[in-house]
């Protein structure tokens, strides 16, 4: 073998290359690249703006039993007055009922 002879291939194959291979090659490696840093950018910029949420959460507060509320003595509404009135007057019924 002539020096010239040997300078055409290299010393030591690295890799056999199969020519009916298809590759992604340089432009699937940029467009991998370009996908991976816009992913990137966008990782940065969510953790951005998850710092400028101002939460504090509130404390849980035992909900507490509704009471309904009573009428002042001195002022009855008119529907605790008819609700007296009928009441009243399912108990004068009664009444006259067990005496005949």
């Amino acid at each position: 073998m002539t020096a010239t002879h040997a300078f055409g291939r290299p010393l030591v194959p690295l890799a056999e290359v199969n020519q009916d291979k298809v590759t992604p090659g340089l432009l699937g490696f940029v467009i991998f690249a370009a996908i991976a840093f816009g992913l990137w950018m966008l990782m940065k910029n969510m953790g951005k703006q998850m710092k400028k949420i101002d939460f504090e959460e509130q404390p849980d507060v035992p909900e507490q039993p509704a009471v309904p509320r009573q009428p002042a003595a001195g002022k009855a509404t008119a529907a605790s007055a008819s609700a007296s009135a009928a009441s009243s007057a399912s108990a004068a019924d009664s009444e006259a009922g067990r005496g005949a």
